[in-house]
C-alpha cells in the first residue's frame, strides 16, 4: 500500500493531467481516465476543480455513474448539478442507490422537481424514500438505510442460513440480522458470527441478544458518540412503537464525524459548512461579509471605550502603547477555556451535573496564570518605562481580564447552547468582545485614576 502523501500527490498529478487535457480539447482521453476511476475518486476531483471544468467532467460522465457521484459530492455542488437535469434523469441516476444516499440527494432538489422525480419513481423505491426523507436528516431516521434484513425467533439457525444463501448477497456493513415479530416489533439481534457457530437446530430466539434500538428522531451527533464508544458497524433504528423501520452503518456515522469537524472548523472563522472552496467570487464575498460587519461592530465598541479616554491617552503616550496587550491576553485564555466547553459539549462530557466544578477550575486556572504574567508583565513593564505605578497598573488589569476570560469561556457556550444557539458559532465573537471591552476598560480606567 502507498503511503498517504504519495496517494496525496497522485491525485493533484491526476487532477493538473485532467485539467490540461480539459484545456487541450482531449476529451476522449479525459473520458477513459475517468471510467478506471472508482466514484470516491471521481467526486474527490470534481471537487478540487473550478466550476467550468466540473461541467465539463459531469458531461463527459457516462449516466449510469453519475448517482453513485452525486453521493460523493458536497451538498451545494450537488445541487448544481441537480438543477440542470431532467426528473427522469435524476430518478434514473438514484436507481439502486441506498435509502438514505438517495434522501439526501432529493433534498436538495427544487419542490416541484422533488415531486416530479418521485412520480418518475416506481412504487417500491418511492416508499423506501418517502421512508426515511420524512425524518429531519441530522436524525437517525434520516441517516437510517431501510435494507435491513429480518428474521422470525421462531425458526431454526439452519433455515435462516439458508434463507440468506437464497438471497445471495447481503446488503454493505451487514453484521447482524434483527429479529422481529410479525408486527416488525424489534426483538433482537443475531450476528453473523454467531449465526454460523451456532447448532443448525437452534431456535433464533435461543441465540439472540438484545438489540441496541436507536429511536428515530436520535441527534446524528449523539448517534457518532453511541458508535465510537460501542464500536458498533450497524444498529438498528426504531419507531415510538419500537418497530424497526432501518438501520445505520458505520460509514454514513464517518461521514458524520467529518462533517461535524468541518462545520465546528469553519464555523470558528465564521464560515458557512457547505463553503465551496472554488466557489465564484459573486458567492463567496456575501457569504463572509456577514461574518465582516459583525466584527466591525464588536471592534467600533472597542473603539469606543478607548475614545472615553482618549484624554488619558493624550497625556500619557506611553498607555497607548501597551493598551493592546491586555485585551489581546484575555482573548487567548478566554478562546482556550471555550475551545476546551465547547469540545466537551459536543462530546456530551459537559452538562448541567459537571459545569459548576468546571466552571471553578477554568476560574482557578486563570487566577494562577493571572499571577504568574501579571507579575510577569508588571516586571518587564516597570523595567521598560521605569515607572512601578505603570506595571502594577498593567499587571493589575492583566490578572482581572484573565479570571473574567477564564469565566466567561467557560459559562458562556453553557448559556447559548441553553438558548439554542450554537456556541461553536456565535461563542468566539461574543468572547472576544467581552475580552477587548473588559481589558481595554480596566487597564485604561486604572491609568486614569492612579496615573493621571
Amino acid at each position: 500500500m502507498q503511503p498517504v502523501y504519495e496517494q496525496e500527490d497522485t491525485q493533484h498529478a491526476t487532477i493538473s493531467s485532467l485539467s490540461e487535457a480539459l484545456e487541450n480539447g482531449l476529451l476522449a482521453e479525459v473520458r477513459q481516465t475517468l471510467s478506471e476511476m472508482p466514484a470516491e475518486d471521481i467526486g474527490h476531483i470534481i471537487e478540487s476543480m473550478p466550476p467550468k471544468a466540473r461541467e465539463q467532467l459531469w458531461h463527459l460522465l457516462p449516466h449510469e455513474r453519475q448517482g453513485e457521484i452525486l453521493n460523493q459530492l458536497a451538498d451545494e455542488i450537488r445541487a448544481g448539478f441537480l438543477s440542470k437535469m431532467a426528473p427522469s434523469e435524476v430518478a434514473a441516476a438514484v436507481t439502486d442507490q441506498d435509502t438514505d444516499d438517495v434522501a439526501d440527494i432529493l433534498a436538495d432538489l427544487p419542490e416541484n422537481l422533488y415531486h416530479k422525480v418521485l412520480a418518475s419513481m416506481d412504487e417500491q423505491d418511492r416508499q423506501r424514500v418517502a421512508a426515511v426523507i420524512n425524518y429531519p436528516e441530522d436524525t437517525a431516521g434520516g441517516l437510517m438505510n431501510t435494507d435491513a434484513v429480518t428474521v422470525r425467533p421462531n425458526v431454526e439457525v439452519d433455515v435462516v442460513l439458508r434463507y440468506l444463501r437464497m438471497r445471495e448477497e447481503l446488503p454493505s456493513h451487514t453484521d447482524s440480522l434483527y429479529v422481529v415479530d410479525r408486527n416488525d416489533h424489534l426483538l433482537g439481534m443475531i450476528t453473523l458470527t454467531k449465526l454460523v457457530t451456532s447448532n443448525p437446530e437452534d431456535l433464533v430466539a435461543d441465540v439472540m441478544t438484545k438489540a441496541p434500538a436507536i429511536p428515530a428522531s436520535l441527534n446524528d451527533v449523539e448517534i457518532s458518540h453511541l458508535f465510537e464508544r460501542y464500536d458498533w458497524i450497524s444498529a438498528p433504528v426504531v419507531n415510538e412503537q419500537n418497530q424497526l423501520i432501518g438501520r445505520i452503518t458505520i460509514d454514513d456515522v464517518v461521514d458524520v464525524i467529518i462533517e461535524d469537524a468541518e462545520q465546528s472548523m469553519l464555523t470558528m472563522a465564521g464560515l458557512d459548512e457547505d463553503e465551496d472552496t472554488f466557489a465564484p467570487v459573486a458567492k463567496t464575498v456575501p457569504k463572509r461579509g456577514i461574518w465582516l460587519g459583525i466584527n466591525l461592530i464588536t471592534a467600533l465598541m472597542a473603539a469606543a471605550v478607548s475614545n472615553y479616554f482618549e484624554g488619558t491617552l493624550e497625556k500619557l503616550a506611553t498607555i497607548a502603547v501597551l493598551m493592546t496587550i491586555v485585551p489581546s491576553m484575555g482573548g487567548i485564555a478566554g478562546n482556550q477555556a471555550l475551545t476546551i466547553v465547547v469540545r466537551g459539549i459536543a462530546l456530551g462530557h459537559v452538562g448541567a451535573s459537571n459545569a459548576r466544578w468546571l466552571f471553578i477550575k477554568e476560574v482557578m486556572v486563570g487566577l494562577i496564570n493571572g499571577i504568574i504574567w501579571s507579575v510577569t508583565v508588571g516586571v518587564m513593564v516597570y523595567l521598560w518605562k521605569d515607572d512601578l505605578k505603570l506595571g502594577m497598573v498593567i499587571a493589575t488589569a492583566m490578572m482581572m481580564n484573565l479570571i473574567i476570560a477564564a469565566a466567561s469561556g467557560v459559562s458562556l457556550p453553557l448559556v447559548l447552547k441553553r438558548m439554542g444557539i450554537d456556541p461553536a458559532i456565535a461563542g468566539g465573537v461574543i468572547l472576544t468582545t467581552i475580552t477587548d471591552i473588559i481589558g481595554l476598560l480596566t487597564f485604561l480606567g486604572l491609568a486614569t485614576y492612579f496615573l493621571v
